[in-house]
C-alpha cells in the first residue's frame, strides 16, 4: 500500500516532537497563506533538504529534553542558516543543543499566563517593550539560561519565555492555540518579517498541482473512490471526477451504518455533478461481522477491514483498477497513529487504521494534508453548494461508534430516527451553521418512563452538539432551554422505543467529540 507524496517544494516544514497541537501549528500557518507540511523529527536530513524549506518550525512535545530517550535532532540542522522557530519543547531542544541551561519542576506552567515583552523586534515586531500580554503555556521544563550569543526577548514571572539566537527564535508559549491572542501576529512576524515568505498559497494552487501529479501517477489506470456520504469523500468524488472523468469509479458501500436516506441523497447530488456513483448494499455483511461486538476499537477495525474486502471485490469487476482514493484528512491521521511524530494514539480512524498490511490497491489520499475548512474551501472553488459543504462531520465507522454496546437493526433504526429529528430541528431553527458537529448517541441502558397511563422501560439517547474551529478542541453548544426541550419532546414522541433524552455538556479535551 503506497500513498502519493505531492510536495517537493515546501516553504515551511514543521518537525513534530509529539505535541497534540502540532496540526494546529500547520493550520495556523496555512491560514496566513503559507503552505507547510508536518514531518517527524526523525526525518532524514537529505529528504528534508529535498523539500527546499525556507523556514523550519520545531513543535512542542510531551517529553523532557534532558532524558536519554527524548526525541532530538542533529545539531547540524541549526547550522543551515534557515529561520527556525522553536515552540515549547522546540525551544528547550534548541537551548539544549546550543548549550543553554534547562531547569525543571520549579517553574511549571499549564494554562493561561502573562508575559512581558522585552524586545519589540523579530517575532515581537509591532509590540511594545514592557507590554504584558496573555498567552497559553504547557510545560514542565524551562530555559534557565539562553545559549551564549542569544538574547531574551520575553519573560514571565517564572521563566524565560522567548529568546533569539541569530536566525533562530524560540518561544515557550503556544502561538497556535486560540487561547494565545497574540499567536497569529507572532507567527506572521516569523513567516513574513523573518523568513521573507509571501502569503501566496491558495486552494487554486492545490487544484493545479494535484491535478497534474495525480494524472502523472495514475497514467492509464482506473481509480476507485471510496464515498461515505460525508463532506470529505463527497468533495473528493467531485475533485477526482473532474480530473479523471470516466477513469474514476466512485463507490458507496452501504454498510448499514449510514444516516437516514444518506445513500440516496449522495447519489442524487453526485449525479448532478456528472459523477456516476455506484451504491453497493453490503449492510448484511457488516452487521453480521459486528454482531455482539461492543469494544469501539474492535468495531472500527472490523469496519475498516470489511470495507477494504468489499472494495477489493468490487474493484475486481473494474478492468485495470489499480488505485483506491479516500478522503482522509490531517486530523484523522494525527489522531489515529503516530505517523508524523511520537504523539499518543487517541483512537483509530477507519480510513487510516485497521487496514490489511498487504493491500492490492495503491492508496491515494489527496486530502491527507488538509484540514476540514480547507476541503470546504476547495469544494467552493469547484462550485459545490454550501448545503453540501457545510454538512457536519461524520465518522468513517458511521453510526457504529454512536451506538454504545451491541449493534442491531432495531437499535440502528432508533438512532437514525432520533438523529434525523435532531438535525431537522437545527435546520428549521437556523442553528445548524452555528454548530461544528451535532448528532445523537444511543446509550446501552434503558430507563423507566411513563407514557399515558402506561409504564415504559425504553432506550436513552444523548444529544451532542459542539462548536469548534478544527475539531481538535471543542466546546459544547449552549442551547436555549425551549429549543432543547422541543428537540427532546419530538424524539420521545415520534420515536417509539426512546423515553429519555439527555444532553452532553463535556468539552474536548478532556472528552472527545464522538463517544467512541
Amino acid at each position: 500500500m503506497t500513498d502519493l507524496d505531492f510536495q517537493s517544494d515546501v516553504p515551511v516544514v514543521i518537525l513534530d516532537f509529539g505535541s497534540q497541537f502540532t496540526q494546529l501549528i500547520a493550520r495556523a500557518v496555512r491560514s496566513l497563506g503559507v503552505y507547510c507540511e508536518i514531518e517527524p523529527f526523525s526525518i532524514d536530513l537529505k529528504k528534508l533538504k529535498a523539500k527546499n524549506p525556507r523556514a523550519i518550525i520545531l513543535s512542542g512535545g510531551p517529553s523532557s529534553v534532558r532524558t536519554q530517550s527524548a526525541p532530538k535532532i542533529g545539531k547540524s540542522l541549526l547550522e543551515w542558516n534557515l529561520p527556525i522557530l522553536g515552540i515549547c519543547y522546540g525551544m528547550q531542544l534548541i537551548s539544549y543543543l546550543k548549550a543553554g541551561k534547562l531547569e525543571s519542576g520549579q517553574s511549571r506552567e499549564y494554562g493561561s499566563a502573562e508575559i512581558e515583552i522585552l524586545e519589540n523586534s523579530g517575532i515581537f515586531q509591532g509590540f511594545k517593550r514592557g507590554e504584558r500580554l496573555p498567552v497559553w503555556m504547557s510545560h514542565g521544563d524551562s530555559v534557565g539560561k539562553v545559549p551564549d550569543g542569544g538574547k531574551v526577548t520575553a519573560q514571565s514571572e517564572n521563566c524565560v519565555v522567548a529568546f533569539q539566537y541569530k536566525k533562530i527564535h524560540a518561544i515557550q508559549f503556544h502561538p497556535e492555540v486560540a487561547h494565545t491572542p497574540i499567536g497569529a501576529k507572532v507567527l506572521s512576524n516569523f513567516l513574513f518579517h523573518i523568513a521573507g515568505l509571501k502569503p501566496d498559497w491558495k486552494m487554486e494552487s492545490f487544484l493545479e498541482t494535484h491535478q497534474k501529479q495525480i494524472l502523472e501517477r495514475v497514467g492509464d489506470s482506473q481509480v476507485v473512490g471510496g464515498v461515505s456520504g460525508g463532506v470529505d469523500s463527497t468533495v473528493l468524488a467531485v475533485f477526482l471526477g473532474k480530473i479523471l472523468a470516466k477513469r474514476f469509479h466512485p463507490i458507496l458501500i452501504d454498510n448499514g451504518l449510514l444516516r437516514k436516506n444518506e445513500a440516496k441523497e449522495v447519489s442524487t447530488f453526485l449525479k448532478k455533478q456528472g459523477v456516476n456513483l455506484r451504491v453497493v448494499d453490503a449492510s448484511r455483511i457488516f452487521l453480521s461481522k459486528l454482531k455482539n461486538t461492543t469494544d469501539p476499537e474492535k468495531k472500527r477495525k472490523i469496519i475498516g477491514k470489511t470495507f477494504i474486502e468489499v472494495f477489493e471485490k468490487e474493484c475486481s469487476k473494474i478492468k485495470n483498477a489499480k488505485f483506491l482514493a479516500q478522503g482522509t484528512l490531517y486530523p484523522d491521521v494525527i489522531e489515529s497513529v503516530s505517523v508524523k511524530g511520537p504523539s499518543h494514539t487517541i483512537k483509530t480512524h477507519h480510513n487510516v487504521g485497521g487496514l490489511p498490511k498487504k493491500m492490492k490497491l495503491q492508496l491515494i489520499e489527496p486530502f491527507r494534508e488538509l484540514f476540514k475548512d480547507e476541503v470546504r474551501a476547495l469544494g467552493r472553488d469547484m462550485g459545490i453548494p454550501s448545503e453540501v459543504l457545510e454538512r457536519h462531520p461524520f465518522p468513517g465507522p458511521g453510526l457504529a461508534v454512536r451506538i454504545l454496546g451491541t449493534i442491531t437493526p432495531d437499535r440502528l433504526k432508533l438512532l437514525r430516527e432520533a438523529d434525523a429529528i435532531f438535525v431537522e430541528e437545527l435546520h428549521d431553527n437556523k442553528l445548524y451553521q452555528e454548530i461544528w458537529q451535532a448528532f445523537a448517541v444511543l446509550l446501552p441502558v434503558q430507563t423507566v418512563g411513563v407514557m399515558g397511563d402506561a409504564r415504559t422501560y425504553e432506550s436513552v439517547v444523548s444529544l451532542r452538539a459542539v462548536t469548534s474551529r478544527d475539531g481538535m478542541t471543542a466546546d459544547w453548544y449552549g442551547f436555549e432551554k425551549n429549543a432543547l426541550g422541543r428537540i427532546a419532546n419530538r424524539i420521545i414522541n415520534e420515536v417509539p422505543g426512546i423515553n429519555r433524552v439527555v444532553y452532553d455538556i463535556s468539552s474536548k479535551p478532556p472528552a472527545t467529540i464522538e463517544w467512541e
